[in-house]
């Protein structure tokens, strides 16, 4: 059964950062693309960061250009997000996303920042 789970979100202070990971089981990782979307309350979701299959090219939403990282380790199965420079904006539950024939979501984490 194909499985994303999120961890590593989290409470932290503005300008604070936060390290996510999506772990993947169940199916053949390194043939998706992989990417981070969030859903902040009242706002539809929307897409933060994406990485290819086999990594390289990177693609990040304005609001987090030059503040947030991502990436892939195909050997541990794993996506990571990190955070850096943290704004209250950011609050969201962000979700992982793996693509490639479907589409296979996780469960989402919560991240809040806040003082």
């Amino acid at each position: 059964q194909a499985q994303l789970v999120e961890s590593g979100g989290g409470l932290v202070q503005p300008g604070g950062s936060l390290t996510l990971s999506c772990a993947a089981s169940g199916f053949a990782f390194n043939s998706y693309a992989m990417s981070w979307h969030r859903q902040a309350p009242g706002k539809e979701r929307e897409l933060v960061a994406s990485i290819p299959s086999f990594g390289g090219s990177t693609n990040y939403a304005d609001s987090v250009k030059g503040r947030f990282t991502i990436s892939r380790d195909n050997a541990k199965k794993t996506v990571y997000l990190q955070m850096n420079s943290l704004k209250p904006e950011d609050t969201a539950v962000y979700y992982c996303n793996a693509k490639w024939y479907r589409a296979i979501w996780g469960q989402g984490t919560q991240v809040t920042v806040s003082s």
